[in-house]
């Protein structure tokens, strides 16, 4: 049967794909550490399983509004108050079947076809593909390794042309975990506010900061931004509900209508009983989050320490998220091969470690690792890469 031609602009996701061997090697028997997903290994909160209980004893299993019950979306503006002091409104608000969805939404209501979206680099695997399939012109800003994967105002503004339709900032950022600080947001936004673009602010690792605290909102420090700027945000990485699937964004209240058209020929609906979780997870108590954030950071500082300490591979101590982005081309000699995802199955095959190679986050040279796991399979899967490679 042939297929659509649309499927020839993109192709299978790289974090989804090694994680999915990962597994299938695991059921097969095989001892495998696997560093590929990104999700949380912790559970999701009590209270919020509580409320998904008490949604289905409520008996709340129907169809709601496309965008999310009017409880789900109190809940949104709710969080964004309180956390970013940011004003929206239930018609400026949605839910969606998690933050992918949202992002996929927003950038079909948004996009036309041959529309250039401005995209740093390294970059989450997903966002050139989701603009190829909205139609759009992916045109990748590569930042430098040595300034911690930040764009400087310089680079964005030359990046900027009158054919920019959309500029996608993710801070903290996957694959490199790089983190704007106020300073650094004052000046990509001046910049911003000087051009006529859609701003698309993916904020899902928002509270997975090392530094002490968090900048303003890009929106509060420039309000004039707020009528064409799409907030996404999730409670996947916050909240450790991955599974659950609830996303959510902010934006003017015609672009909302707009996703809410496309919403509701796609899914529809979130899970009613996952929004009944997400509501309670949004407004609940946050007293969870700290301790999951101070283990993360206890992670991050072995990870470094590991890595660094091995011979071919450094990596710089990322400012939020929970990965490193390992910059391995002083070994691939070493391992036969000439670019991260090579080593990655290299490694696979040598070392029984999954981690995802850096080809796909824009970056050859490197290969990314959630640290989102045990202390116990970071250590095994760090010695078993450092014995591997030493080997060689």
């Amino acid at each position: 049967m042939k297929l659509s031609d649309r499927l020839q602009k993109v192709k299978p996701s790289s974090t989804m794909a090694m994680n999915s061997r990962v597994i299938e090697l695991k059921a097969s028997g095989r001892d495998v550490v696997g560093f590929a997903a990104g999700e949380p290994d912790f559970p999701t909160w009590d209270n919020v399983c509580e409320a998904a209980h008490q949604s289905i004893r409520n008996g709340e299993f129907k169809y709601t509004p496309v965008g999310g019950t009017s409880e789900m979306r109190h809940a949104i503006t709710v969080k964004l108050a309180r956390d970013n002091a940011l004003d929206y409104s239930q018609a400026e608000v949605m839910a969606s079947c998690g933050g992918k969805h949202t992002l996929y939404n927003a950038m079909q209501a948004l996009l036309s076809d041959g529309d250039e979206v401005v995209i740093p680099g390294p970059y989450w695997v997903s966002y050139p593909d989701m603009v190829a399939l909205s139609g759009g012109v992916p045109r990748v800003l590569p930042a430098s390794e040595k300034n911690g994967f930040l764009l400087s105002a310089a680079e964005l503004e030359a990046a900027l042309t009158p054919a920019t339709r959309m500029v996608i900032l993710n801070s903290p950022s996957n694959p490199t975990g790089a983190c704007y600080d106020e300073a650094g947001l004052r000046e990509l936004g001046a910049v911003l506010e000087r051009h006529d673009c859609v701003v698309l602010c993916d904020d899902v690792y928002e509270f997975v900061r090392y530094d002490g605290g968090r900048p303003p909102h890009l929106l509060t420090m420039f309000p004039s931004l707020r009528e064409r700027t799409v907030v996404a945000n999730s409670v996947s990485k916050t909240y450790a509900m991955t599974g659950w699937r609830v996303g959510y964004c902010a934006a003017p209240a015609n672009v909302i209508k707009a996703m809410l058209t496309l919403q509701g020929q796609m899914t529809s609906n979130p899970s009613s009983i996952a929004q009944a979780a997400a509501v309670e997870a949004l407004t609940g108590p946050q007293s969870a989050l700290a301790p999951m954030i101070e283990e993360f950071g206890r992670r991050r500082s072995y990870v470094c320490e590991r890595f660094n300490a091995i011979d071919g591979l450094s990596v710089s101590p990322p400012g939020g998220a929970f990965y490193v982005f390992v910059n391995a081309r002083d070994a691939f000699q070493r391992a036969d091969v000439d670019n991260g995802d090579d080593f990655a199955l290299a490694m696979l095959d040598g070392a029984s470690v999954g981690v995802v190679g850096g080809n796909d986050f824009g970056s050859s040279d490197h290969f990314r690792v959630s640290y989102a796991t045990s202390m116990e399979q970071l250590s095994k899967g760090l010695d078993a890469i450092e014995n591997w490679l030493g080997g060689l």
